[in-house]
């Protein structure tokens, strides 16, 4: 892996494809033992989960449904948290285990929201499941049940995260230079 520019700023080097990997398959594990009977619904929030959450199906053994929404909302996510609807939730999720599928859990703030609003839907639980969790970025009520890695509040691309709509298509992620 060697750096990269994308748009303005120089990316190097943070996690490897193959430390991503082993990452998503012990969290496969860890899901495929806690689900184990249980009415297991994925919800993938697009678009930075996308890489996620193939990756992590194909370890996924037990019988479950995955469906994949948008987050519609004003003047930017991450800046405001201000979420108004769930684009794309087509399945029900009444009595049913729902994992909320993300690429990164940094504030916490837009995943607060999006569980309000699954909420009113009556699923019997509702986890988060990211590749990333900045906890100490993190303002939120819901941290992730499980993460892949714990970063710190530093911008990063590669592995489904953007800057500025470039990058998703890296296989390792990256951080951005000093």
């Amino acid at each position: 892996m060697e750096h990269i520019q994308i748009h303005d700023k120089t990316f190097i080097p943070y996690l490897s494809q193959r430390d991503i990997q082993e990452a998503v398959d012990t969290l496969a594990q860890r899901i495929n033992t806690d689900y184990q009977g249980k009415d297991l619904i994925f919800l993938s929030v697009l678009n930075g989960a996308f890489m996620f959450t193939s990756d992590l199906m194909k370890g996924i053994t037990l019988p479950c449904e995955i469906s994949f929404m948008k987050v519609s909302s004003y003047a930017g996510t991450e800046s405001t948290g201000r979420v108004d609807e769930l684009i794309g939730l087509t399945s029900a999720v009444k009595d049913r285990h729902v994992i909320i599928i993300e690429d990164i859990v940094d504030t916490g703030i837009t995943i607060d929201k999006v569980i309000k609003l699954l909420k009113m839907e009556q699923p019997s639980s509702i986890e988060v499941c990211a590749t990333l969790f900045k906890k100490e970025a993190h303002l939120g009520q819901h941290p992730p049940k499980y993460f892949g890695f714990e970063i710190p509040n530093k911008f990063v691309v590669g592995y489904g995260l953007d800057y500025d709509q470039y990058g998703r298509n890296l296989p390792a992620i990256y951080q951005v230079k000093s």
